[in-house]
Order: structure tokens, then sequence, then C-alpha cells
């Protein structure tokens, strides 16, 4: 198949092997922790890795990619400070950053 939605087999086979392995390591997780009761520092601990996992995302694209991104994702923290929805803040980055762009920044 030719054409704007022609499907490769090996992107397909790779998006579905990339999908095997999340839930692969996702139930592994718990099959490991059933057994162990979280609470206390431990559970301080594994409730920071989300956070850090998607600082460490962000990160890279927010400082080497340009101003937009950069002034965009202050933005989005700042909202995200004041403790708005999470859709809110979301959009708050994607409208920025499109208006940011448009703008020529």
């Amino acid at each position: 198949m030719t054409g704007i939605f022609a499907i490769h087999w090996q992107w397909l086979l790779a998006i579905v092997l990339m999908g095997l392995m999340v839930y692969t390591t996702r139930f592994s997780g718990l099959l490991l922790m059933r057994g162990v009761e979280v609470k206390g520092r431990m559970k301080a601990e594994l409730d920071a890795v989300p956070p850090s996992v998607l600082t460490a995302v962000i990160a890279p694209t927010v400082f080497m990619t340009g101003h937009a991104e950069t002034i965009a994702a202050v933005l989005t923290a700042v909202v995200a400070v004041f403790r708005a929805p999470l859709l809110v803040t979301i959009l708050t980055g994607v409208v920025s950053v499109v208006a940011l762009r448009g703008l020529g920044v």
C-alpha cells in the first residue's frame, strides 16, 4: 500500500513489540512486589518515581530545542505550581508552544 495511510510492517512490529515490553515490565513489577508491604519511606520513594521520570524525559526538550519550548515549559510549571487541573496544565504547554512558534520565538 502506498500513500499517506501506508503501514510498513516493520513499524507495526516495532510498535507492537514496544507495547509488549511496556506491559511485561509493568506486570513483572507487580509480580515481584506482590509479597512486599509498601509503606513509610519506601512508599514515599516510589511515589517520587513518576515525576522524576517525566522530568528526565521533558528536560532535554525544554533546554535543547528552542526558546519557545523553554518559555512554554516555564509557563506550564507556573500553572502546575498553582495546582491547576492536569488538562489545563497540558493545554497551557501545548497552546503556549504553538502560539510562541507562531509568533516566531
